[in-house]
Formats: C-alpha cells, structure tokens, sequence
C-alpha cells in the first residue's frame, strides 16, 4: 500500500496556495485595490468573504478593468454583475493620488504635485519627445542621500511610497493623456523612468512589486526594455534588482575621483566608484544593446575636466562596461553651492568621450521654468503655505 510520501504528484496545473496577508483599510475603512497583485485582488476578495471559486474570477475581471481599462469606479466594469457593484463599493475603493497642482512647462513638460492620504506631498513629471514620451516617477517622500548638487537631496526623507503611490503615478499619467484602454502602439507615454524623488533601491520591494504591475502583458503592458531604473549606488541591492525587476540600469556617478565623488555623492563614502563600476559590470543583461546609462551632471571646475574626461574614459574601459553617458548641465537653485560648465569645457568633455567610443549626448534641460528639471524636483508645498495649495486644488 502506498504512503501519502510515495504517492505519484498529479500532472498539471496547481494554483499556487495563496498567503493570507493583512490589509490595511483607509480611513473609511475601504481597501484600496490598486498596487495589488492579481494573487491580492484574490486573497483581498476572500478575505471580505466571498466564496474561493467567485474570488478567483473577480479578481481577474478586476485586474483588467483596474490595470487594462483604467477604471476607478465599479459600476463602469460591465461584465461584474449589477447587483454585485454595491457590495464592491462597501468594501474596496480603487484609487489615484491626490493632484495638489498641476503645471505645464513651455516646452510641453508636465509636472504633478501629489499628495497621499497622509497628507505627504510628492512629485512625477511627464516630458514628451518626438519620439516618445517619458514619465519621470518618485519611489519616496524627500530621498535620504544628501547628493549636495540636487535640491530634491536637501529635502528630509519622510518615508518610503507604497506600490499603490508608485503605480498611481503612471495610472494618472496615462488618465492626463487619455491613454486607456491599455495598448501597446500609438500611445505618448512610452518610457519610464524612476528618477524622481528618492533612491529606489531603499524601497526596493515597492518599487519591484510596482514595476511588476507595470510591466505585466495583462495590465499596464510596458516592455521591461522601456524601463529604467535609477540608482546612486546601493551596491548590495543591485544583484537583485537585476536577478527581481530586470529593467534597464542608470547610475549617478557624477564624479571620477574619490575625493570628489565623496564630496557630491555622499553616498560614495560607503560603496566607492570601484565597487559600484563592478557592480555594474555584474549586472545581468547588459550588452552593445543594452547599455548601463552613467548620469554626470557637469559642475564647474568641480568634474568637469579634460582630465576627468580621460579618466571616465579609462574606468569604463578597465571594467568593459557596454556603456552610454549622459552629460548633464547643472541645474541652478536658489543655495546651491555650484555652477554650471560652460557650453565649451561641456562640448570638450563630451568629445573626450565620444572619441573613446563611448556615447556622450548633452542632455537638453527640461522644464527648467517650472522646476521640473533634473535635479530640481522639490515640492512646491515647502514654499506654499497649506492653505493655499488647498485654494487650489479646490479651484482646479
């Protein structure tokens, strides 16, 4: 007689045992559904005490209104009996961040202050091309890392976003653009990149499970290849951005030298340029075609030397990293403590580069007029008093 230990396993599909998680209601006592996964909409669901089998096909009629349709309202979802809607609406709410303000830049770049539940305000930008169109998206409230060229680097972290705060950017982007139902072809926002406020790799879970969301054919459906994520160099927790998310990879280096980098890049005293350049190098996927983007904000007579040109040069080519550098004039603010290279040492340092073999654009600054350029993102509400932005809001 056969044991339960020996016995042949079943062939076939298995639904994989989902882990009963706890989910936190808002105020009113609702759960928010969006920045859920198709296994959360599911336990969510179950949890509120619907049958398993029921469960299982609402959540995946949810997922595609939610992620596919961009709907934020249940009565809109057609193939969710009528009767059901108002038992939906009890218990859940699908959300979108609170927009405090809205401003559009003179050349077409669009910036959105946000604010959570909490009363925590955040900022994304959208900057159309010709050729595509990229959303810029924040990961946390403030950023931690004291970058000394970056206004959003002297703001104070508050806390880190939730995945539903992540994606809702791009749900409300693809709302301002009128870009639902989801659809891989003819669409303006194209490309996303985390570059907003805050280092992504110290909210690396939200940031990854967000990304997911995004990326997944069913729902928002952005290539992976469409994708960048952004790090000033938190060693240890690129391995597995790369092994988890696998998106394209940016670094803030900014600087060539110890001493310099140190001074800009505080984060430098902890993983050095060495150890982050082999990092970099360990990075899966990376090739011809699939370059890691070196971000260099080119401050004067601070790095932007013909010599630390050569040197840039010469590490890129000792770690023979596939790589593209974008050079990017600084961005003034009220306090900061540099300049920007003239347009000559800029255009000299970019030829160094690109004589090397190695692609070196200038990155046109972007909606510098409504500080929406990079390095400038900080919200306006520190200049506003509440009040005021509330008047606002109220009259948008």
């Amino acid at each position: 007689m056969q044991t339960a230990a020996n016995l042949m396993p079943i062939p076939g599909h298995i639904d994989p045992v989902p882990v009963p998680r706890s989910f936190v209601p808002r105020s009113d006592g609702r759960i928010d559904l969006l920045g859920l996964s198709l296994a959360d909409l599911r336990m969510a669901l179950e949890t509120s005490q619907l049958e398993e089998k029921q469960a299982k096909l609402r959540a995946k009629q949810l997922w595609h209104w939610i992620y596919n349709r961009g709907a934020t309202e249940f009565s809109a979802m057609t193939d969710i009996s009528k009767t059901m809607h108002p038992w939906l609406e009890q218990r859940f709410v699908i959300s979108r961040p609170n927009v405090v303000e809205a401003q559009v830049s003179t050349d077409g770049t669009r910036k959105w202050l946000l604010r959570s539940d909490d009363a925590q305000d955040y900022e994304m930008v959208f900057i159309p091309d010709a050729d595509r169109g990229t959303l810029c998206v924040s990961s946390q409230v403030g950023c931690t890392l004291n970058c000394t060229f970056c206004h959003t680097g002297t703001m104070r972290l508050v806390r880190n976003l939730t995945p539903a705060e992540i994606v809702g950017q791009v749900m409300l982007a693809r709302d301002s653009l009128g870009e639902w139902p989801s659809q891989p072809e003819g669409r303006m926002l194209t490309n996303i990149v985390m570059m907003g406020m805050g280092e992504p790799l110290y909210n690396f879970e939200n940031v990854r499970d967000a990304l997911k969301l995004v990326m997944d054919g069913a729902g928002l459906a952005l290539s992976r290849r469409r994708i960048t994520l952004s790090t000033s160099g938190v060693v240890p927790m690129m391995a597995r951005a790369g092994a988890e998310i696998g998106v394209n990879l940016a670094v803030s280096l900014h600087a060539v030298t110890k001493e310099v980098r140190d001074e800009i890049v505080p984060l430098n005293r902890k993983y050095g340029i060495e150890e982050l350049l082999q990092a970099c190098a360990d990075y899966p996927g990376t090739n011809n075609a699939r370059r890691i983007t070196f971000e260099y904000v080119m401050l004067k007579d601070k790095n932007d030397s013909d010599a630390d040109a050569h040197e840039l040069v010469r590490l890129l080519r000792k770690y023979e990293l596939p790589a593209k550098v974008n050079l990017i004039p600084f961005n003034p603010w009220p306090g900061a403590a540099y300049e920007c290279s003239t347009p000559e040492r800029i255009k000299s340092f970019s030829s160094i580069v690109f004589g090397a073999g190695i692609s070196a654009p200038v990155r046109t600054p972007r909606g510098r007029d409504i500080d929406a350029a990079c390095g400038q993102l900080k919200t306006a509400s520190e200049k506003k008093s509440r009040a005021q932005l509330d008047r606002e809001a109220a009259l948008a």
